[in-house]
């Protein structure tokens, strides 16, 4: 069941917006999204937040460039998601620009699991490293910076996970979530925290003197690769985040991106010119993700690492193979899912925890999405892991910080749940089989408590309706030059329409064309073949649809009602 819903905004700011120059209708988008003043929208990388507002970040610099000096050896230990392995890229690629000894370990899933855990410390230890790098982790690896210690290696950790109630006893925690960190923007990807780490880094060792002879390098270079993750991780898109990712953009439009990415672009066939947040959340991010999901995360990372096109356009090649396949699996999953809850009636339950012995751990993230979707409830999908335990992957709601409701599980119940972590949206754990049922009734009462009825019913936020000036290429431009995602939507908008023409197209889309007092539009739904009845009230955003050299608009229709 869904609801539309018009999103309000302070008519007084959006006419403070306009008085700039803005347009009115995107003045009004802008108002709605928090936006206060025409300067937030300037995306220089000059309007970064300094690095030296984010805790540890100089303290951490002063100990690598000390590290760097001295020549010990660095492993980092990455995530085996797309912002793990773009942050392990921006590391190697960073500190090995900086003049370090520098090498990578990415955990395989389903032998070791998330984290710096004592295993994979253990793991390391064999590559005889000085130091431990963490990056997207190690927020939460009590166990592992004390396994790392009996073993005579320091722990550097940088991550943006929420932590838990014992911080682990590493050398420095970079981490804008941790307790005392007081940098403004609390929505950094675990590339971005690496990002800043580098920043900081090159000021220390500018401050040492070590470009004296003006070999200083230039960390823009690396602003793709952040694009990337910080895209791909559907972190809040907040001004700071905005600033990395339209500058990476920037980078992939003018052919200046790494091999990787050009190369996970062209097995994609998207034109890197015409690249935008979409292509790297939907095209690029989940070709990077399916190594992690069914493979080893270290076939991404190399992807991310070569210059040599040739061994890029190979591995991307793999990539979208295993994306194929993963997709493949997913959908299968998806059927079993549905199948079970034939029965279900979402007005019954506040929550949906799934378990299939046959579904493969690294897919159960996605299908917890899916059903998510389909549902809007909070979903956690379980797999049963190679130790036998099973492995949960959650998406949750507005209303249910997911981390939180399994915090308070584990408080009530000490014994259901292993080990979590994560964030409002998204979270992982792991339990014993034998405490599914409990869970389940477990999160189901965390989430009666945490959501109202209302909340169970998705809401589906527009932009209001459009004027007829307003279907224009000009305003579809000027919308997708922006950035938009997570915390920051794409503006979506709604109006009745007749339909006049509709076909079927790659037999899984519906082709369009409608008509409204505002004149008659080229639309298009993907992903739905279903019949539309004559006329609807429909839910679309804008886009330039480019066809042999010529652009025209397009709608692209998201939600329709009608008769």
């Amino acid at each position: 069941m869904s609801k539309i819903a018009q999103r309000s905004y302070p008519a007084d700011i959006a006419a403070q917006l306009a008085e700039t120059g803005i347009p009115p209708l995107l003045a009004r988008i802008y108002a709605a999204r928090g936006i206060g003043e025409a300067a937030q929208l300037d995306t220089d990388i000059k309007r970064l937040l300094p690095f030296s507002l984010l805790k540890n970040a100089e303290t951490m610099a002063d100990l690598l460039a000390d590290a760097i000096a001295a020549q010990k050896k660095l492993l980092i230990v990455a995530d085996y998601d797309a912002d793990g392995a773009t942050a392990c890229a921006v590391a190697m690629r960073g500190l090995s620009a900086l003049g370090a000894r520098v090498d990578f370990i990415v955990p395989n899933r389903f032998e070791y699991g998330y984290g710096l855990t004592p295993e994979i410390v253990r793991l390391a230890k064999r590559s005889e490293p000085d130091i431990l790098l963490t990056v997207d982790n190690g927020i939460a690896s009590v166990d592992g910076v004390a396994e790392a210690a009996r073993l005579g290696m320091q722990v550097l950790v940088t991550d943006h996970h929420l932590p838990g109630d014992t911080l682990p006893d590493a050398l420095c925690i970079v981490n804008p979530n941790q307790p005392g960190c007081t940098f403004p923007s609390k929505h950094l990807a675990g590339v971005g925290v690496m990002f800043y780490v580098l920043m900081a880094l090159r000021a220390a060792l500018r401050k040492r003197g070590a470009f004296a002879s003006g070999n200083e390098p230039n960390l823009g270079n690396l602003l793709d690769l952040v694009a990337l993750g910080t895209v791909a991780d559907v972190v809040r898109l907040d001004d700071n985040n905005r600033i990395l990712v339209q500058q990476g953009l920037q980078r992939i439009r003018a052919g200046r991106s790494c091999a990787g990415i050009r190369a996970l672009l062209r097995v994609a066939r998207r034109p890197a010119a015409q690249a935008s947040a979409y292509e790297l959340g939907f095209i690029v991010g989940p070709r990077l993700n399916a190594a992690g999901r069914l493979e080893d995360m270290s076939l991404g990372i190399r992807c991310l690492l070569t210059d040599d096109d040739t061994e890029a356009g190979e591995i991307a090649a793999r990539l979208d193979a295993l994306n194929h396949e993963r997709r493949s699996i997913e959908a299968d999953m998806q059927d079993s899912a549905l199948s079970t809850l034939d029965a279900f009636d979402p007005a019954d339950d506040f929550s949906l925890a799934l378990f299939n012995e046959d579904w493969h751990q690294g897919v159960i993230g996605i299908l917890a999405s899916r059903l998510k979707d389909k549902f809007h409830r909070p979903v956690i999908a379980f797999a049963r892991a190679q130790t036998g335990e099973l492995k949960g992957s959650g998406r949750s709601i507005a209303g249910l910080h997911l981390r939180d409701a399994l915090d308070l599980i584990s408080k009530r119940h000490p014994q259901l749940i292993q080990k979590f972590g994560g964030h409002a949206m998204a979270a992982g754990l792991s339990i014993r089989e034998q405490h599914l049922a409990d869970f389940r009734l477990a999160f189901e009462a965390v989430a009666r408590e945490l959501l109202d009825a209302e909340a169970l019913v998705k809401t589906i936020a527009t932009d209001g309706t459009l004027d007829a000036m307003e279907f224009s290429l000009s305003i579809a431009r000027g919308l997708q030059r922006q950035v938009w995602g997570q915390g920051f939507p794409e503006p979506l908008f709604e109006g009745d329409f007749r339909v006049q023409t509709q076909r079927v197209v790659g037999e899984k889309h519906l082709k369009l064309k409608l008509s409204s007092p505002a004149g008659s539009f080229d639309a298009i739904r993907f992903f739905s073949a279903e019949p539309a009845p004559d006329a609807i009230h429909a839910v679309y955003s804008l886009s330039v649809n480019e066809y042999n050299g010529s652009e025209t608009l397009q709608l692209i229709v998201r939600h329709w009602t009608g008769e």
